[in-house]
């Protein structure tokens, strides 16, 4: 019958998770079978004070996630009391900082699209200093042959990275400095944050999926970096302790829900989806289309050292066992959708897979998608997006059809790299995220890399990793394998095309991208 928990037995209890992405906050009921018993969703309200600047209130984000959860628990026609756990996966590399005492922001949260801090990050990459670290390193490196020194000789730093944004906000905001100087501020990102307001002030603390994005973390030492923060001036007082991913990070105060929900799981958002699509193994990668692209591969116990930017990131920890795992990106995927419909060039984003079939090419045009530079292999942040090749035969159709291959060609990109970059072999892409809705998208990826791909029956891969860690740490399943047993495949893309007859269009669209690049930098000059 299962022990009693408030008055309910174990086969009547519940897992909640939340996601917090780039573009809602939603909220997945559990039942042991991973079936959702009830959802609830609200767009996240995004702010753009100034050119560049993207932002997000912290209360609403809260206010957002207290919603949710009591909606989606309506809506399983559940009691509070029912739920046994709650899991959180949040969108990473978005942080705020606030005030100790009163728990006040000092500003809104800063996003991690933001590009507030490009010229810092210009500076920094162009600096003596920096020119100094790559020399050194290299040095070590040709004395130890350590592939992280040879990753520490050429690596940039990318307005992505938390730790730069920081900088700028410990440069530019008084009332922060203030803070830090009278030991009265606390640094979160956005899973922090909701710890902190969920148990009205009691826990501040992170877990390692989440602090591995911030770049002022340490994934071979295990612990927030020393050297980058004195090398910042990022003062350590204010980052939170780090904890497990799947570990009692404490309860959710009364007055919220009406009874306490153990908080059970802290996890970044791509992590988690990783998670919930059962990527356990060396090998395994998940592929994420959503805001942006995501491709990780799980690496095992020991953290990959990139040269081209495929950043060494923990996967979770639990217990003792660390799992890494090796992620590129591209910023710009489901933010080129959203633009595409705002200009008018279709009206139902589903419509745009059967719109790119109309025609057999894109009549040499191509699309960069570079609303935000371009991340690995290529980590140029002044790259611009473009259409090249137009012309007057040009209709609407091509150039949805050069977007949607755009974002293929890009997957394909990350994919070649992780395989001259990692010596783990392949062994499985399982694809999540709301553009893997789109079977023109997907069948030209498969296509490219020479790959099966699976995508799940459900999307909420973040939320159902959520809820796996969560469920995992107090029981409500046994084990892994059991997760696997219960994972269910929607669909698999099989390649169809042979490679070789988009070997000419790729090597175009490349010479696109080459010269979308630096483009900033150029204008900037002239």
């Amino acid at each position: 019958m299962g022990s009693a928990r408030n008055g309910w037995r174990r086969r009547d209890t519940y897992i909640v998770a939340v996601d917090v992405g780039s573009t809602s906050v939603r909220c997945c009921v559990y039942d042991r079978a991973a079936k959702i018993k009830g959802s609830s969703s609200k767009p996240i309200k995004m702010l753009y004070p100034k050119p560049g600047w993207v932002e997000v209130d912290p209360e609403t984000i809260f206010e957002q996630f207290v919603g949710v959860v009591k909606e989606a628990v309506e809506a399983s026609k559940l009691h509070m009391k029912q739920i046994a756990a709650m899991g959180i996966s949040t969108q990473r590399a978005t942080f705020v900082t606030w005030d100790k005492r009163t728990g006040k922001p000092f500003h809104n949260f800063i996003c991690w699209q933001d590009l507030r801090a490009v010229d810092l990050v210009r500076s920094w990459n162009s600096s003596f200093i920096f020119w100094l670290i790559h020399q050194f390193s290299s040095l070590l490196h040709s004395f130890s042959r350590q592939k992280r020194f040879l990753a520490a000789s050429v690596i940039q730093f990318s307005t992505q990275h938390v730790s730069l944004r920081l900088a700028w906000v410990l440069q530019n905001i008084k009332q922060v400095q203030k803070a830090v100087a009278e030991d009265n501020c606390y640094f979160g990102t956005i899973d922090t944050w909701l710890l902190y307001k969920l148990t009205k002030g009691a826990v501040f603390a992170t877990d390692y999926s989440n602090a591995s994005t911030t770049a002022m973390f340490d994934p071979y030492q295990l612990c927030w970096s020393g050297l980058i923060s004195n090398f910042l001036s990022l003062p350590v007082s204010i980052l939170p302790p780090v904890k497990d991913t799947s570990n009692n990070f404490g309860e959710t105060d009364r007055s919220i829900f009406g009874t306490p929900i153990p908080i059970m799981a802290l996890a970044a958002d791509q992590q988690a989806g990783m998670f919930g699509e059962c990527c356990f193994e060396p090998g395994d990668v998940k592929l994420t289309m959503g805001t942006g692209t995501f491709m990780s591969i799980n690496t095992g116990t020991k953290p990959h050292t990139s040269v081209t930017g495929i950043y060494p990131l923990v996967g979770w920890k639990i217990g003792s066992e660390v799992t890494y795992v090796a992620e590129g990106s591209a910023a710009d995927t489901g933010k080129v959708i959203q633009w595409a419909q705002q200009l008018g060039f279709f009206s139902d984003v589903d419509e745009t897979g059967k719109m790119a079939q109309e025609v057999q090419n894109s009549d040499g045009v191509f699309f960069v998608p570079s609303f935000s530079g371009l991340q690995a292999p290529l980590n140029d942040p002044y790259a611009c997006a473009s259409f090249m090749g137009l012309k007057p035969s040009t209709t609407k159709v091509h150039l949805v059809r050069a977007i949607l291959e755009s974002i293929a060609f890009r997957n394909k990109q990350l994919h070649d790299t992780m395989l001259r970059e990692i010596n783990v072999p392949i062994k499985c892409i399982r694809a999540d995220g709301g553009i893997c809705k789109n079977d023109f998208i997907m069948q030209l990826t498969a296509d490219l890399l020479l790959c099966e791909i699976e995508k799940p029956k459900s999307v909420d891969m973040s939320c159902l990793g959520a809820a796996f860690l969560a469920g995992l740490a107090i029981g409500y399943w046994n084990s892994r394998d059991e997760l696997k047993k219960i994972r269910i495949v929607d669909k698999i893309y099989k390649p169809q095309t042979l490679l070789h007859h988009y070997k000419p269009t790729i090597q175009n669209w490349e010479l696109a991208v080459r010269r979308s690049m630096h483009w900033y930098n150029k204008t900037k000059q002239e």
